[in-house]
């Protein structure tokens, strides 16, 4: 979310991960303020127990931990949520941009359940998610590249319709595949981004600053043996 305070604005920076290595590892760093998962993540981690993987998960992070739901049909989807939140206080819930999940998501979020409503590739899908009550709204940046569409370009219109209809939904940068992104994702008004481990790493890394460190320690050898 974007936090202000004075004239100051954040944008958030997610993980998207189900390797709790990683998770820890980031929390260490002090910046991440959630976590975005989903089946085919925590599949590749070759995690044997779901609930045990979030629940873990959940407990290294307190803020917002995405989780989704494997039905495809609207009851299914609200009877899979439903018991999915009661396995921590931080779990929002992942649903699909599809009818079902539109009405899933209107049902959930008037029951007080936090949607991230997700696999968003339109603008006509994030307006429809906002006005379900979805807290949430992943377009998926990286798979619309993919495609030769502009991912960030939707991105920066969900952005700018929001804040002219005062729509307190927040928008997640999903499927991001480089720190360029990132960068781009903030220029946007994002108010988050979620990154793999990989992408969060490069974000801080610089060649100059490796250059500027070994030079200075090299000084610094020079000047301690005076």
């Amino acid at each position: 979310m974007i936090i202000a305070t004075g004239d100051e604005v954040n944008m958030h920076i997610f993980l998207d991960t189900a390797n709790i290595d990683q998770i820890r590892q980031a929390a260490k760093l002090g910046i991440i303020s959630g976590v975005t998962t989903n089946p085919s993540l925590v599949s590749k981690e070759k995690a044997t127990n779901y609930e045990a993987t979030i629940k873990e998960i959940c407990s290294i992070i307190h803020g917002p931990v995405s989780v989704e739901v494997i039905a495809e049909e609207t009851q299914d989807m609200i009877k899979q949520a439903r018991d999915i939140v009661t396995w921590a206080p931080n779990v929002v819930i992942k649903i699909p941009a599809t009818v079902a999940g539109l009405e899933a998501t209107s049902i959930l979020s008037k029951e007080g359940i936090r949607v991230n409503f997700t696999l968003c590739f339109s603008l006509n899908q994030a307006l429809l998610g906002a006005r379900a009550g979805a807290a949430y709204v992943s377009p998926f940046v990286g798979r619309l590249d993919d495609i030769g569409d502009n991912g960030m370009q939707l991105v920066k219109d969900i952005v700018g319709v929001y804040e002219h209809y005062h729509l307190s939904t927040e928008v997640i940068a999903a499927s991001i595949r480089h720190p360029q992104h990132c960068v781009e994702a903030a220029k946007a008004g994002a108010h988050i981004a979620t990154v793999p481990y990989s992408v969060l790493i490069q974000m801080i890394q610089h060649p100059l600053t490796d250059i500027g460190v070994t030079r200075f320690l090299s000084d610094w050898k020079r000047i301690s043996q005076k």
